[in-house]
């Protein structure tokens, strides 16, 4: 079933959610997305002085533990909900952020020694333009940390039930969570994923899953 992904109708609906969102993380994944999001930075091994990119940054989360890791890094992030952007500069001052699309942004070109996105390519109606965008702002040798869902097994469709359960009887936001679920479940698998990653030039350099195969990351070279 194919639903509404274009940029207005997804800006929208995260600027109505914002003020809940960490909360809500947190809850449904039992704190454990930031354990995740702390190991695939951790696996990065980021280079003192780097430039640092998070696309689509949502709240900040990955801003603030790159920045955490490696305090020497040039810390910058892109969101174009508004909402998030303000929570996200309460959350990581050290990072410059601003409001941006994905897919078009103004910064030069090999401009980052890292680029990061967590669960947000999934949201971008034209993935190809993103991953594009992509390889264009990164450094020849650079890396591109992708950290999204994994594969769909019984766990999967327990997770989604209990997360519609849960969001419909306490968050007031039911339908913004149907369609994060919705996403999900149309997003390609990771084995999938890679191949879009190298048909735009990356190199694989790994993948791995955390808790039960639920959650991916992918660390991705320019070749």
């Amino acid at each position: 079933m194919n639903f509404d992904k274009t940029p207005r109708k997804i800006k929208k609906m995260f600027d109505k959610i914002a003020p809940q969102y960490d909360f809500w993380n947190n809850i449904i994944s039992f704190y454990t997305h930031i354990y995740i999001k702390k190991a695939a930075i951790r696996a990065l091994t980021i280079k003192p002085n780097s430039k640092v990119l998070d696309l689509c940054s949502g709240s900040g989360d990955l801003s603030r533990i790159a920045k955490d890791m490696e305090p020497s890094i040039e810390s910058f992030g892109v969101d174009f909900s508004e909402k998030m952007i303000n929570i996200a500069k309460t959350k990581a001052p050290n990072t410059v952020f601003s409001l941006q699309d994905a897919t078009n942004t103004d910064f030069e070109d090999s401009y980052f020694d890292y680029i990061l996105m967590g669960f947000g390519l999934r949201n971008i109606e034209d993935r190809k333009k993103a991953l594009k965008e992509v390889f264009r702002l990164l450094k020849k040798g650079g890396y591109f940390l992708h950290i999204d869902f994994g594969c769909k097994n019984f766990l999967s469709t327990i997770y989604d039930f209990a997360i519609l359960l849960l969001t419909k009887l306490f968050s007031g936001n039911e339908k913004a969570y149907k369609y994060l679920i919705k996403s999900k479940n149309q997003f390609p698998s990771p084995n999938e994923l890679v191949k879009e990653f190298n048909n735009c030039g990356f190199e694989v350099k790994k993948i791995n899953f955390c808790c039960c195969k639920l959650i991916s990351y992918q660390i991705l070279i320019k070749n």
